[in-house]
């Protein structure tokens, strides 16, 4: 019987968090007022919810699934897929809340099936970023305001990451602090989100401190400052990593001056230096290695890759710029240009794909 998914198997939810990212920011981009196709333009207000609950859900689920090597673990990309494929396509949204809280539920056994494996701390900690998925799913779902959701949807990509550069903190020499000190920067975290369902400017003022305690954490002990004096492809990822770890810093600050909270003037400032300044560059990092283990493809390093990075961090730092500044021109340029960076990004992995068969074809 066969305990896994075959690689060629796997590329149709990949594909199926792709259509989501897409469809992700073409709305986001409507949200901003922008000329963009119907079906964007009906999804403006889900725009979180493509790219957090859909693409971001189905991305880390695969990821996850990919690490067991289990058929079942599989049904959390699909369900996440096939939720954001039915905000697409314009179905009651209560479809695809209910395959977004499927999607998590499994998500989260499947977490709690290797914590099981291997008790440790980072193991614990993405366990818990599953938790947060559900939670935000579920609040979501009750609440039927997305807002509620936005908390939790953050507490599972930031914990997510977190607890995987947790892990190779143990090739570093021991650190007695890092593990007491990354405790008590997940549990404010989590106490911010919990508190923001009741006291909602208490609570994502404390979320955000945490944040920014785990940010400072993760400048201060994650093996990324060693790398960054290497060369290649362990040098790109540091520097990847690093600058995520500062774009997550700008977010916590700007959400400790309330950019958290629905209509603040920053608010798009502050959750996008997190979701595209952090979110994504640890994506870009990873990429280079995660794509190879889904796929079964060779993703060869080329200095190019700075380019989408470098895109990244300039359209980003517009957007930015344009919201401080109140030049509604300049933040909608800087959307366009964040764009920009993603594709050049997906456009220079494929580049690297083809590269990797022609060589191995030498």
């Amino acid at each position: 019987m066969m305990q896994d998914l075959r690689p060629p198997a796997r590329l149709p939810l990949l594909v199926l968090g792709m259509l989501s990212l897409v469809g992700g920011v073409l709305a986001g981009l409507s949200r901003l007022a922008l000329d963009m196709p119907v079906f964007a333009a009906t999804q403006a207000g889900l725009h979180g919810a493509l790219m957090i609950a859909a693409f971001f859900g189905t991305v880390i689920s695969l990821e996850r699934a990919v690490a067991l090597a289990r058929m079942w673990a599989y049904l959390a990309p699909a369900c996440a897929g096939a939720g954001g494929l039915a905000l697409l396509a314009g179905a009651p949204t209560l479809l695809a809340q209910v395959f977004f809280v499927a999607a998590a539920l499994i998500l989260v056994l499947g977490s709690v099936q290797v914590m099981r494996r291997q008790t440790v701390l980072f193991t614990v900690v993405l366990a818990v970023g599953a938790l947060c998925w559900l939670v935000g799913n579920l609040a979501w779902l009750i609440e039927n305001n997305v807002q509620a959701a936005v908390p939790w949807w953050l507490g599972f990509l930031v914990l997510t990451i977190a607890g995987e550069r947790l892990e190779l903190t143990r090739f570093l020499p021991s650190r007695p602090a890092a593990a007491p000190l990354f405790s008590v920067a997940v549990a404010v975290v989590l106490g911010g989100a919990a508190t923001s369902l009741w006291r909602e400017e208490t609570g994502l003022a404390i979320f955000a401190g945490g944040l920014l305690f785990l940010a400072a954490w993760l400048l201060r002990y994650d093996i990324a400052r060693h790398n960054a004096r290497q060369k290649g492809l362990t040098r790109f990822i540091a520097i990847c990593l690093l600058s995520g770890y500062a774009w997550l810093a700008v977010g916590a600050l700007l959400g400790l001056g309330n950019s958290f909270a629905p209509g603040a003037a920053m608010r798009d400032a502050a959750l996008h230096a997190i979701t595209l300044g952090f979110v994504f560059a640890m994506v870009f990092g990873h990429a280079p290695i995660i794509f190879p283990a889904i796929a079964r493809v060779k993703l060869p390093y080329h200095p190019v890759f700075y380019l989408p990075l470098a895109a990244l961090h300039v359209s980003l730092a517009t957007r930015i710029i344009g919201s401080a500044g109140e030049w509604y021109a300049l933040r909608q340029l800087g959307a366009v240009l964040n764009g920009v960076a993603l594709l050049l990004f997906i456009v220079t992995m494929v580049t690297s794909v083809l590269r990797g068969r022609k060589r191995g074809r030498v």
